[in-house]
This record gives structure tokens, C-alpha cells and sequence, in this order.
């Protein structure tokens, strides 16, 4: 009875564990506010440079109010080959002047941020705006845009993960052109190649005459055949090497390995010189003659 009730008790602590490993959907609503726009709670959730009243330069008032959500995760990057993560949107665009609330949604168990660069550094502090979740969670943040006519970049900041395909654009009024490499919007500045096959370590065989086709030499015969040829040099030069340092102790003998080596580049670059001086001198008479 005891065996069946211990038993019992780790099954269930095994389920309990399982559970709590999936972290379950959180709505970061209760952040604490730090000033200068920047709030943050204890479980992942962060906003930086939020701004819902001032402003910017150039805006006598609010143009609309407009609200849109945000999703980030791997699910949306298999539309994309070869990348990793990203939004499920990849382009935005609003009128000068707008106010915007972001509502961010992780649906991954990572940490995703939904990062704005490049907007007036006298209002909103290091000239960002940024959401930020740990793990599956909900986030939101407002801000103004500037009046201007500009293309700005959003991404995730976190290592590799804009690499991996996580960054949009977002147009303020005409914008300022599109970015490169955004996934779906623009071709990829340094794009993935896959074309070139990867060389057999078996010699093919021709389908027609089942005989053996003969590979041609590849860098590593060459490297191979340097090191061959190394080898036998040295073999040759041992003799009279061990005869010349006969006797001389350890530091003698690198002392004269370097003056020999000295000597011998002293030698190579004076054959160099030579040879140009003679070249300079015959074109020399040759102008004279003409």
C-alpha cells in the first residue's frame, strides 16, 4: 500500500512540474512607472519612451488615434525560408502627427521586444520607443510620431533574432523608401545560396560506361603535397644542420637560426633591388633614345 501510494505521489508531482514548465499567458497591465515614459514590471514586461500627451515639434495637434496588435514568434517566420522569427506583419504606415498604441503579443516562450530607433531624442530618451515580453504575454505602449515624411525600422533587439527575420517598417506619411532585407517587402541585402552541391568524398560513376570518373586535385591534395615536399627537404638539410650546430647550446642554436634566416631575406631583397634599379635604367634609355 505504501510502494502504490508513494507512486502515486511522484506521478503527480511529475504532472504538477509538466504544468507549471508551460508558462501560461500573461497581460502585463500592472507595470511600475520609472519616469520618462519607461515602465516595467518583475515578470518580463517592459515599455521605454511612451509618450500619450506631448507633442513632438511640428504638431499643432493629435492628426488620428489609431490602435494595432502586434504578434511575434517563430510561427510567423515559415512563410520566410531560411529565417527564424518574426512579426506577423512586416510593413506599417500612418499619417505625421498620429498616436499610436502598440498592444505586443509574444506568443513564444522566449523574449521578444518590438523596438522603434530614430525618432526625436528630446522626447522620447535615446530616440526609442520599445516593448518588450518575456515568454507568452501581452504588453502595450503608446507614442507620437513627428510630423516629417520617414521610414523607420522595428525589430527585436534581442541577439540574432533580427537577423533571423524579426524586423518591419513603418512609414510615417509618404516615408522616406523601403528599408533592405525586409522578409516579404525587399530582397535580402547578402541573400542565402544553396545552389552549389556540396563535392562527393566518393568518385562519381558515369551512368553510360559504369566506369569511375577521374576528380580533379582539390586544395587539400595541394596542402598535402606542400607538406611532403617540406618533409624531404628537411630530411636532406638534417645532416648538415646537426654538423653546424654541433656543440652549441639551445640558445646558440635559435641565435643562428636567426641570423641565417636574416641573412638569407638580406639576400632575396638585394636581388629584388637589383633587379628593378636594372629595369628602371633600361627605360630610362630607352625615353633618352626617343
Amino acid at each position: 500500500m505504501s510502494k502504490f501510494l508513494m507512486s502515486l505521489f511522484m506521478i503527480s508531482a511529475l504532472l504538477t512540474h509538466v504544468v507549471r514548465a508551460e508558462k501560461e499567458f500573461m497581460v502585463h497591465d500592472r507595470l511600475m512607472d520609472h519616469g520618462d515614459g519607461h515602465l516595467m514590471d518583475m515578470d518580463g514586461g517592459m515599455v521605454m519612451g511612451q509618450n500619450k500627451d506631448i507633442l513632438p515639434g511640428g504638431c499643432d495637434e493629435i492628426e488620428a488615434d489609431e490602435e494595432i496588435t502586434v504578434h511575434a514568434g517563430h510561427k510567423y517566420a515559415e512563410k520566410f525560408p531560411g529565417r527564424m522569427f518574426a512579426f506577423d506583419a512586416q510593413e506599417y504606415q500612418f499619417e505625421p502627427c498620429t498616436r499610436l498604441t502598440v498592444h505586443f503579443v509574444n506568443d513564444d516562450n522566449i523574449r521578444h521586444q518590438w523596438m522603434m530607433h530614430g525618432l526625436p531624442k528630446y522626447l522620447y530618451p535615446k530616440g526609442m520607443f520599445h516593448l518588450e515580453v518575456t515568454g507568452p504575454g501581452k504588453i502595450s505602449g503608446t507614442l507620437i510620431f513627428p510630423p516629417n515624411d520617414k521610414t523607420y525600422l522595428v525589430h527585436c533587439d534581442i541577439s540574432q533574432h533580427m537577423e533571423k527575420g524579426m524586423k518591419g517598417q513603418l512609414k510615417i506619411g509618404k516615408g522616406s523608401g523601403d528599408l533592405p532585407s525586409i522578409p516579404g517587402v525587399t530582397a535580402m541585402v547578402i541573400q542565402d545560396d544553396y545552389s552549389q552541391s556540396i563535392p562527393e568524398i566518393v568518385a562519381p560513376v558515369d551512368a553510360k560506361t559504369q566506369t569511375v570518373q577521374p576528380q580533379t586535385v582539390n586544395s587539400g591534395s595541394a596542402s598535402n603535397g606542400i607538406v611532403i615536399i617540406g618533409l624531404a627537404a628537411g630530411l636532406l638539410l638534417a645532416p648538415i644542420l646537426a654538423r653546424k650546430f654541433k656543440g652549441m647550446t639551445p640558445v646558440e642554436i635559435v641565435s643562428s637560426c636567426i641570423e641565417i634566416l636574416m641573412q638569407t631575406l638580406g639576400s632575396i631583397i638585394k636581388l629584388i633591388t637589383e633587379l628593378l634599379s636594372k629595369l628602371n635604367s633600361k627605360k630610362s634609355i630607352e625615353l633618352k633614345n626617343d
